[in-house]
């Protein structure tokens, strides 16, 4: 049985940054980075389950975190 995936919330991070090293403090640029979750609730997982999502092949950027 599976339950999810539950949003849990985004998490951001602004940075700030001078656009140019001497003057004009004034003029800035503004980054922001988003880490998105999502929870995935697997009641009763098998050994087969757990090391099946263990060697999951996923894209750069994305992570798995298991708990039992």
């Amino acid at each position: 049985e599976v339950r999810g995936p539950i949003p849990l919330p985004t998490r951001f991070e602004k940075f700030t940054v001078n656009r140019s090293p001497h003057i004009d403090k004034k003029s800035r640029d503004q980054f922001e980075m988003r880490t998105h979750k999502r929870l995935l609730d697997i009641v009763d997982p098998t050994p087969q389950t757990v090391d099946a999502l263990m060697k999951l092949d996923l894209a750069a950027g994305v992570d798995v975190e298991i708990k039992l």
